[in-house]
C-alpha cells in the first residue's frame, strides 16, 4: 500500500525557514510529477512547486525565489526548502505524486508564519 507522509511544518516567524519532507512508502508506478500544493480555510487547494520525472521544476509566482522543491529518489523523499517565509505563506502543505493512473496525496502538515 502506497502512502506519502509529509513532515516538517511549524511555527516559525516571518523571514525564517523551513524544509518539509515527503516520505513515500511502498513502490509508485508511471510517476508523471511530484509537488507540493497548500491550502487555507475556504480557499481552494493551490500548486506551491512541482517536479517532473526528468527534474524540470515549476513555481508558483508568490514563491518563486524563495522555495526550492528537490527529491532524492534513493530515499524516496520529496523536499520543499522553503526561505524569506512571510505571513501569507500559512496553510496546510500537501505533497502529491501524480500518476498515469491517478494521484496520492499525504495529510498535510501545517505550517504557520508569525508576524
Amino acid at each position: 500500500q502506497v502512502q506519502l507522509v509529509e513532515s516538517g511544518g511549524g511555527l516559525v516567524q516571518a523571514g525564517g525557514s523551513l524544509r518539509l519532507s515527503c516520505a513515500t512508502s511502498g513502490r509508485i508506478r508511471g510517476i508523471k510529477s511530484m509537488g507540493w500544493f497548500r491550502q487555507t480555510p475556504g480557499k481552494e487547494r493551490e500548486l506551491v512547486a512541482h517536479i517532473t520525472s526528468d527534474d524540470s521544476t515549476n513555481y508558483a509566482d508568490s514563491v518563486k525565489g524563495r522555495f526550492t522543491i528537490s527529491r532524492d529518489n534513493a530515499k524516496n523523499t520529496m523536499y520543499l526548502q522553503m526561505n524569506s517565509l512571510k505571513p501569507e505563506d500559512t496553510a496546510v502543505y500537501y505533497c502529491r505524486t501524480a500518476t498515469w493512473l491517478g494521484d496520492y496525496w499525504g495529510q498535510g502538515t501545517q505550517v504557520t508564519v508569525s508576524s
